[in-house]
């Protein structure tokens, strides 16, 4: 899509965008960024969506043959945050995504990925946590295309959210379009609370409210960042207990 044309809610993958913010920074977008992973290297990218209120990140990666990429991403913008992501993955190839997106007051967080297994053998696995206060928006809108040759692909989705109020609103669709007939792929979505009786112990042993909350909500998080590059790996944590302090206040 050209950047001359600000989408609209036609378009599906941005049904549920924050468009009067995505208006204000549409027309100096710049061009997605290609990411090209030769075959047979392993890497992985860590994005951190917490320097401006309103950032669009996109990206188009390609997996040749036997390459792996792991990409880490935590959204915390302010007021609207959007990721997007584009993968080709090659013969054998493995793409990862570990996403969340912690949001409180009005904003607007998304990720929105295409994963294209063009060839046999790939793998995917994406992982995305979403914890939502306020009146926030999360969205995930993830698809998964297994083209006709594309035998023995194996692609998952999970995706949770947990919504800490009422006025939250939390948007899960993976989508699987598969016409290959010898591949595993699965999905799953589910958006649920905090577990009353676990937040009541946590208050029993002294906690106050807001800590219990982030402290739960740790659990709940972090393991997304277990495989994080290592010099990266505290940044991503220090930020998501910052991100989780604040939208359980």
């Amino acid at each position: 899509m050209s950047v001359a044309t600000l989408p609209t809610r036609k378009d599906e993958a941005y049904r549920y965008a924050d468009l009067s913010a995505l208006d204000r920074v549409w027309h100096g977008l710049a061009p997605a960024r290609r990411i090209d992973i030769p075959a047979g290297e392993q890497d992985s990218h860590v994005l951190l969506v917490n320097q401006d209120s309103v950032e669009v990140h996109r990206a188009e990666i390609v997996l040749r043959p036997g390459a792996s990429l792991s990409l880490f991403v935590l959204n915390g913008a302010a007021e609207y945050g959007r990721v997007e992501v584009d993968v080709t993955v090659r013969d054998g190839a493995h793409f990862a995504l570990h996403a969340a997106n912690i949001a409180g007051g009005k904003a607007t967080q998304e990720i929105v990925t295409v994963v294209r297994h063009e060839e046999p053998n790939g793998t995917s696995n994406q992982v995305v946590r979403s914890v939502l206060a306020g009146t926030s928006t999360g969205s995930y809108l993830g698809k998964v295309a297994v083209a006709r040759h594309a035998q023995k692909v194996d692609g998952e989705q999970s995706v949770k959210a947990m919504l800490l109020d009422r006025g939250a609103t939390a948007n899960c669709k993976p989508e699987l379009e598969i016409y290959a007939d010898d591949v595993k792929c699965a999905h799953g979505a589910s958006v649920g609370e905090l577990d009353p009786d676990q937040l009541f112990y946590a208050l029993s042993r002294g906690l106050d409210p807001a800590s219990a909350k982030a402290l739960l909500l740790e659990g709940f998080v972090m393991q997304l960042w277990d495989d994080a590059p290592e010099d990266r790996r505290e940044e991503l944590i220090a930020e998501t207990r910052r991100l989780l302090r604040e939208v359980a206040r």
